[in-house]
């Protein structure tokens, strides 16, 4: 970590969480298995902290098959003993059968959305990142509108675990809104993909 770097407080000194934060949260992803994934791991994060899922992201990522829509909707009762028994993972039933659940919805929305399951989330910003200039982390919401309607229309097709305070971190990590602090070093960096997001 650099001496000097100003950026958002919640990494703490934690070189994952500051990885984490410094490459990934705030950047536009419009890759629909991207997205699938980063849905499914905020939906594990359901009463617990961030951190946690991040530190176990790896072995997610072994256990659910990269994150690959078309095998995991595949997955029956043999491949939900096999995830709950792995300590690699959070081993609720619950969420294990909400992200087989939520492949087998995104594959139905691939199918029946013209731009897939990017325009079906990107479509609650009109595809374009929304950038926020908040000087401290208290300013920043637990949700939006824009995550309440996001939530309501994932609800409605069936998905689980997407309340609309998830609905918004995930927002935040995948970049549809820009949260870093204005001070943050990746605040302009961030703005800057957005400007290009915007013009996709």
């Amino acid at each position: 970590m650099n001496a000097g770097v100003v950026r958002c407080p919640w990494p703490g000194e934690d070189p994952l969480y500051v990885a984490y934060h410094d490459e990934e949260w705030g950047v536009p992803e419009f890759d629909d298995r991207a997205l699938y994934e980063k849905l499914v791991l905020d939906g594990f994060q359901a009463g617990l902290s961030w951190i946690t899922i991040l530190r176990k992201r790896e072995n997610f990522r072994r256990a659910f098959a990269g994150f690959e829509p078309q095998k995991i909707a595949r997955f029956g009762e043999r491949q939900v003993g096999r995830l709950l028994q792995d300590e690699g993972i959070i081993r609720s039933r619950a969420k294990i059968e909400a992200a087989i659940k939520g492949a087998r919805l995104w594959l139905e929305i691939m199918e029946k959305d013209k731009g897939g399951f990017t325009h079906f989330i990107w479509k609650h910003v009109d595809g374009r990142p929304r950038i926020n200039r908040y000087r401290t982390t208290g300013q920043v919401p637990a949700k939006t509108k824009m995550s309440e309607a996001l939530s309501k229309d994932l609800k409605d097709h069936g998905f689980n675990f997407c309340g609309p305070v998830i609905v918004y971190a995930f927002a935040q990590a995948v970049g549809m809104v820009n949260d870093h602090i204005v001070a943050c070093h990746r605040y302009e960096p961030c703005a800057k993909l957005a400007a290009i997001a915007e013009r996709r």
